[in-house]
């Protein structure tokens, strides 16, 4: 490295920094709450994955199941262990809840392992002064790897100790292409006998294009809810969770506090949650939700027979139905997870302004499945109730159709902007601005051209001041946004 330039050097570092998807590290504060296993769980899976990644011979472990087995939580267990060892090198936990770019793997890949290495940081940053667009989007990912990853490793060669990179979520990723590429890509660059041992491990669900990416010798553990330690673990979360429902609420279970739940009722809610972890933290959520009692809610539950375990599609229904207007909360719900990334809770009320107290009510009926704590993103509890919601077969009566959750998604970004006094010229940045302004060209291509639609279109189009019609037809930034006015503007004329 050229010392005798400090300031190109720390350019360099800040502009790697610039670009890292923090939210794909994972223990970042982005992901809270941390999903991990409880203690006393997962005790012999860990076991057996620890034993992998402690040996040198650079065995990659695949770890897959259905959603809702536990995968993320055992990754970050796994992540959690080797960092307090020192031996973990670096993170990627893939999330539909945050907007992450295909351009950041790496570079936030390599940025771990500059902190991890720090022998290999100089590397790092000499390879980006080396090459001005090594961190730019368009660049080819094999370059970046090589560059970033591969190179800066060589000179750790000799380290003694394995370490290991966790790769989460898979079927998260941008499209089956990009995850089958990523796998690929790292299992080729870690592969040299030039390198140091470095085990990657990755999760996801066990989906055809990423099983054929697999490498031949990939070490396969598949997670299902018919295991029975899983089952066990299942059982164990229930009873240690119910059990302190039942000593945290005096008011309800009285000092000390009376036996509960009977067996039987355990035995049903355990059978109902059968090897599916999202099941039983979700059945916990409602159980236990503050302004409920805890017995009713379990009665609820069970009143309804199952005859199949790890059913999550009737615990989501029977949440839904707890509802006085299941319709509009699930309009909303679907509006939510149509959204191209979480917003906080000021700006949803902001977006969903005629809705308002339908949002509220919907938040605090489905508390137990969505995240909210007020501050943070408004965000699913788990990706199965996206999967949920989008298919018919599953959701039944509860089914919004993708095109009506984005009509009302447009409709509320076009009140929201015929409530604006739109002034010229705007007063910030186009990126700075709220989510409607970003976004609703995107919605309106994918939205039912109902007649509210066509009105608020109108509505929009004769209100729009001259000078953004101006920049909506010559600014390149908003050139979607222009080309999607033509469109609004042939809809008003067609209909």
């Amino acid at each position: 490295m050229d010392f005798a330039h400090p300031s190109s050097s720390n350019r360099s570092w800040d502009h790697l920094c610039s670009v890292v998807e923090y939210s794909g590290i994972f223990d970042s504060e982005y992901r809270q709450p941390h999903s991990r296993c409880m203690n006393g769980t997962r005790v012999a899976l860990r076991k057996s994955i620890m034993q992998v990644i402690d040996q040198r011979d650079r065995t990659n472990i695949w770890l897959n199941g259905l959603a809702g087995v536990g995968k993320t939580s055992v990754a970050f267990t796994i992540a959690e262990e080797m960092k307090a060892a020192k031996r973990l090198a670096a993170t990627f936990f893939f999330s539909h809840k945050h907007a992450q770019k295909a351009a950041a793997i790496i570079p936030t890949i390599a940025f771990q392992l500059a902190l991890a290495f720090p022998r290999i940081r100089e590397d790092i940053v000499q390879a980006i002064e080396n090459d001005g667009s090594l961190l730019s989007p368009g660049k080819s990912h094999a370059d970046q790897m090589r560059e970033l990853v591969s190179k800066p490793l060589q000179t750790l060669q000799f380290h003694q100790e394995p370490y290991a990179i966790i790769i989460d979520a898979l079927d998260e990723c941008f499209s089956s292409e990009e995850a089958a590429r990523l796998v690929t890509l790292l299992t080729d660059a870690l592969a040299g006998p030039d390198l140091p041992s470095i085990h990657l491990i990755f999760t996801s669900r066990p989906e055809a294009h990423i099983r054929t990416a697999m490498p031949s010798c990939v070490y396969e553990i598949l997670l299902t809810t018919r295991d029975e330690d899983t089952i066990q673990d299942v059982r164990f979360f229930l009873r240690t969770s119910l059990d302190k429902t039942r000593t945290s609420r005096p008011a309800v279970f009285g000092q000390p506090p009376v036996p509960w739940p009977s067996e039987d009722e355990f035995e049903t809610l355990a059978f109902k949650a059968g090897g599916l972890f999202v099941y039983a933290a979700m059945a916990m959520n409602f159980i236990s939700a503050a302004g409920h009692h805890p017995r009713e809610r379990l009665d609820l539950l069970l009143r309804e027979k199952s005859t199949v375990g790890a059913d999550i599609d009737q615990l989501y229904r029977q949440i839904i139905a707890t509802s006085e207007d299941p319709f509009a909360h699930c309009r909303i719900l679907a509006s939510i997870i149509h959204l191209l990334w979480p917003l906080p809770l000021v700006e949803l009320q902001e977006l969903f302004h005629a809705d308002q107290t339908s949002l509220a009510v919907m938040l605090e009926v489905f508390s137990p499945v969505i995240l909210n704590d007020g501050v943070g993103n408004v965000e699913i509890y788990h990706a199965s109730l996206r999967d949920f919601m989008r298919d018919p077969l599953r959701s039944e009566q509860y089914h919004i159709e993708y095109a009506y959750a984005h009509e009302h998604i447009v409709c509320c970004c076009l009140d929201f902007f015929v409530r604006q006094d739109l002034v010229w010229p705007p007063q910030r940045n186009f990126r700075e601005m709220p989510y409607a302004f970003q976004t609703w060209n995107v919605h309106l291509w994918r939205a039912y051209p109902s007649s509210k639609l066509r009105n608020l279109l109108a509505l929009f189009a004769n209100k729009t001041p001259p000078g953004w019609m101006q920049t909506l037809d010559n600014t390149s930034a908003l050139f979607l946004a222009s080309l999607n006015l033509k469109h609004a503007r042939r809809l008003r004329d067609t209909y």
